[in-house]
């Protein structure tokens, strides 16, 4: 369901089309030597998060899940935002009231295909960094949020107005925010529907690097390399250490690897 694109060297690169679904319109995945990168593909939709590419987003991490060839997934937006969120059919000239009926009247299996993707992307071995490379809003900025590193240009906003839209945030993006951020910020976040810059996000800890807009594919490739330099099963098997703690709250998860006797 998305366009797979092979890059080697002196080779000119050719889009090879996934013949089982023919020619996709919402996700690219483009595999380069150990590296990976997702792109939502919904430029004329600001990269909203509809059915179809939630879909074909489930696809492409089931598919990377199982890709011993690939360290370190990259995940980002086609220019130029990172992705507007749900895709309800808002538009700037609707009145609050209008944006909350176009929400509670949408039919979508939103919530079932988003959490399913994001558990996919979360739980992949491969080290996964978020290109933020524009505003990221409601599920956009909770899509990152599923992956290991987030790098964000400077000039991206990150906000959640599913309040003020008159719908609750899901619980896995609810769930993540507080883990990060603690009960008292993930409230300011999620209830005041404010709009935050790069920077705020980063001294939250929600985004790790913010730099010029320009830069960001370039620093997102050399931390991807720097990634998928190192010995990955020690990176993999501490990822999963990390996120099982995190989980759980319990320190007792990284004691029950450690520490045993030597016996006779």
């Amino acid at each position: 369901m998305w366009t797979r694109i092979i890059i080697a060297a002196s080779v000119p690169v050719q889009p090879e089309c996934d013949k089982r679904f023919g020619m996709p319109d919402n996700v690219s995945l483009v595999r380069d030597g150990l590296i990976a990168t997702v792109t939502l593909n919904r430029p004329d939709r600001r990269n909203s998060l509809s059915d179809p590419m939630l879909a074909e987003l489930g696809a492409a991490f089931a598919e990377l899940r199982d890709d011993s060839g690939t360290r370190v997934v990259i995940v980002t937006g086609a220019p130029p935002v990172f992705s507007a969120g749900a895709d309800a059919g808002l538009k700037s000239s609707m009145s609050p009231d209008e944006k909350r009926q176009a929400f509670a009247t949408r039919k979508s299996q939103f919530r079932r295909l988003f959490e399913r993707a994001n558990t996919l992307l979360e739980n992949l071995e491969q080290t996964t960094i978020a290109a933020i490379n524009g505003h990221a809003v409601g599920g956009g900025w909770g899509l990152t949020l599923a992956c290991d590193f987030r790098i964000a240009a400077a000039e991206a906003q990150l906000w959640i107005p599913e309040v003020d839209l008159g719908v609750p945030l899901g619980v896995a993006s609810t769930t993540r925010f507080v883990r990060m951020v603690g009960p008292a910020r993930a409230k300011e976040i999620i209830m005041d529907c404010r709009r935050y810059s790069a920077e705020e996000a980063r001294q939250w800890g929600l985004v790790h690097r913010v730099v010029p807009g320009h830069d960001l594919l370039k620093v997102t490739r050399e931390y991807a390399e720097l990634m998928a330099a190192k010995p990955f099963k020690a990176l993999a098997e501490m990822k999963a250490r990390i996120n099982a703690i995190a989980r759980t709250g319990m320190p007792e998860v990284n004691a029950m690897t450690e520490g045993f006797l030597d016996r006779a």
